[in-house]
């Protein structure tokens, strides 16, 4: 059976992640920095900086994946800010040291990153081509990819997936949204031009899943639908898939008060975006589920209407 190391592995993608591997065949162990006992999955105690003796899990495992990393969705203050960077680049350099111990280690590694490497790159097509863009969220990025390009793994395929915000029923942004558009306020965020590169959260999985598993995976990859949307266009399917009616914008200086103060986040993930296109992933076969966001929309509206999990 082989076995799969999920650095950061309990956040809602990498307990995703998790259970479809599981359901292959695969051994999956989590590396927490508080393991539980109860868990789906063994978990095993590290704190993302240093060595321990989690790094005995990755002796002849077949794959790592580093999901590990402070979450952005919070309001970027200095102190967050540096949080962010350092949770990210401590968790490599962690997962390196682990990895030069081994005599037998894994094979590849799935390193995260996220489309804001682009920074906020307007309706301009965004491949994996394209140099970092301008602003924190992109110099995070930069910082990250680099900081695994510059290690020394030799014979291991390595594979880095930019992630686009997920939609999940329960966690993220799509939850938020569909609560505020059930209310009535499902408007625009600012000017509404900004692209979403959305992907249901069925369809990231997936991807982690096929980076893993396929050989023929390797180099950077934008983890995101085929379909990219602006905000207006985003909302207005919300608004359809739970019957709601127009809803003016909310101007960007109400976007910027309300982020900080009610829901203690950042405004530039509403208000900034990229217009991604995933064409390298496409190029390899790989099969979306939910390409079109109008249907990801309704797949996700009725499953927290139900309560799918």
């Amino acid at each position: 059976m082989p076995k799969a190391v999920l650095a950061g592995g309990r956040g809602f993608l990498g307990q995703a992640l998790g259970r479809a591997l599981t359901a292959a065949g695969w051994e999956v162990v989590v590396l927490s920095r508080d393991p539980r006992e109860d868990a789906p999955f063994r978990e095993v105690l590290w704190n993302g900086e240093t060595g321990g003796a989690w790094a005995a899990e990755l002796e002849g495992a077949a794959a790592l994946v580093n999901l590990a990393g402070r979450s952005i969705n919070c309001v970027h203050t200095l102190e967050h800010s540096r949080e962010i960077v350092d949770s990210r680049l401590n968790a490599v350099k962690a997962l390196a040291k682990g990895w030069a111990r081994t005599k037998h280690p894994p094979l590849v590694w799935v390193q995260c990153s996220a489309t804001g490497f682009y920074g906020n790159a307007g309706d301009r097509f965004c491949e994996e081509t394209l140099p970092p863009g301008p602003g924190f969220l992109a110099e995070v990025c930069r910082r990250w990819e680099e900081s695994f390009a510059a290690l020394d793994l030799p014979d291991v395929r390595r594979v880095v997936l930019r992630l686009g915000p997920v939609l999940d029923q329960h966690t993220g942004p799509f939850p938020v949204l569909l609560g505020l558009t059930r209310k009535f306020l499902g408007g625009a965020a600012g000017s509404g031009r900004q692209f979403m590169s959305w992907v249901h959260r069925d369809d990231a999985v997936a991807i982690f899943a096929a980076a893993v598993t396929r050989p023929e995976l390797s180099g950077v990859y934008n983890a995101c639908a085929p379909g990219p949307v602006t905000n207006t266009e985003f909302m207005r399917e919300l608004r359809a898939a739970v019957n709601r009616p127009w809803c003016p914008p909310a101007p960007e200086f109400a976007i910027r008060l309300f982020a900080e103060k009610i829901f203690h986040t950042d405004a530039n993930l509403a208000l900034h975006g990229q217009r991604c296109t995933p064409q390298k992933l496409l190029a390899t076969g790989f099969k979306f589920a939910h390409p079109a966001v109008g249907g990801a929309i309704r797949d996700l509206t009725w499953k927290k209407y139900w309560e799918v999990p």
